[in-house]
């Protein structure tokens, strides 16, 4: 029996890659294809390196200014990188939360850095960001700058934005105007007002009910001043995806990106769907299966693939919130939760690659069941 692993990160445990490894280790007597899976987000640059790219990395600025080295992923004239590499939660010193003043300038410098290797086609992961600052940082990581009226610069950040009085766009990358950029976000919030970057997302990045009135606010005064250069820009900040990646989405817009979902843009790197088709059973799964995962998360996206192909798919996870009707409607032709071996949630995270094994010993048991 063919048997194809394609699984997402269990966040704050195990990336894809090592999900997959610890299912495989546990399935014997079957032919095993692995093929690492993410949303958009942290994990994508993984899936295109199991996918034949190469590993590049960069010197980038971190969400609030200190230096990071920042991988990406390339194929040919093609790049992959992922904001939270660089503009990330996880990368925030300390842990700290700033959504005031972090920024997207790293991200930026991460096209940059694609560029300089001669990618025309870059693909931005925007999941996992730190910043609510419109995407103000990337463009300054691509050359432009945010001044004052006294004409000096700004400093980064969402909240600077308020005493924005001119963007300077005369030193951005001449290169950016013929590379196609491609928006890897399910999210389709506008960049202001109640459904904005900084309402909707703000809170999960430590903003105060003060901090978002602040941040939408400052994000409303830089569409009106980026709109006296860019007559499209108030159109663009009402477009689906303008607020994604706290309205990197926005800036992305601005510089001629179109937006695709997260899971879409995987699958094409992946070629997954050529892989489902020649598997008898599909294994997908993420750390948590809930409302978020049937939103269009990674194992939705696989799970629609193998339905589409006739393939039976099952889903391993830490644990699962969905009751077994909405796991049946998902598709999924069975679940496997860490919690039903580890109840204890530590436990489970700290074990979780010897849970898997387990796990990947039970479905070997049940493939023939699983594939009738």
């Amino acid at each position: 029996m063919r048997i194809l692993i394609a699984t997402d990160k269990f966040k704050g445990s195990l990336t894809g890659p090592e999900v997959a490894e610890a299912l495989a280790s546990g399935i014997s007597g079957h032919a095993v294809t692995v093929v690492p899976v993410a949303d958009g987000g942290e994990g994508t640059v993984d899936a295109a390196l199991a996918a034949g790219f190469t590993e590049h990395s960069a010197p980038v600025t971190g969400p609030t200014g200190e230096p990071l080295e920042a991988r990406f992923a390339v194929r040919d004239d093609e790049a992959v990188i992922e904001m939270a590499a660089a503009s990330g939660l996880d990368v925030l010193p300390g842990g700290e939360p700033a959504p005031l003043r972090a920024t997207s300038r790293g991200t930026g410098e991460l096209i940059r850095a694609a560029l300089d290797a001669g990618c025309t086609r870059i693909v931005i992961g925007v999941g996992g960001s730190a910043n609510t600052d419109g995407g103000a940082g990337l463009l300054a990581g691509l050359g432009a700058r945010m001044l004052a009226a006294d004409g000096t610069e700004l400093p980064d950040g969402g909240a600077a934005l308020a005493d924005l009085a001119r963007v300077d766009l005369s030193r951005l990358d001449e290169r950016i105007g013929s590379a196609d950029i491609v928006l890897a976000a399910d999210v389709d919030n506008p960049l202001t007002g109640p459904r904005g970057a900084a309402a909707v997302f703000g809170p999960q990045k430590g903003a105060s009910p003060e901090d978002v009135e602040t941040l939408d606010a400052a994000l409303a005064h830089f569409v009106d001043v980026l709109s006296a250069q860019r007559p499209d820009a108030v159109d663009l900040a009402a477009q689906p995806g303008a607020g994604a990646a706290g309205g990197t989405g926005f800036a992305s817009l601005l510089l001629g990106a179109h937006r695709e979902p997260g899971t879409d843009v995987v699958q094409r790197l992946t070629e997954l769907n050529d892989a489902v088709a020649a598997s008898d059973l599909v294994i997908t799964g993420e750390g948590s299966l809930d409302e978020q995962t049937l939103g269009g998360k990674a194992p939705i996206g696989v799970a629609n693939v193998a339905i589409a192909a006739g393939v039976p798919v099952v889903a391993v996870c830490g644990r699962t919130t969905l009751e077994d009707e909405a796991l049946r409607q998902a598709g999924f032709a069975a679940v496997y939760p860490l919690s039903d071996l580890e109840p204890d949630v530590q436990k489970s995270m700290a074990g979780a690659a010897d849970l898997l094994r387990q796990i990947g010993e039970t479905i070997t048991a049940d493939a023939e069941r699983l594939t009738r």
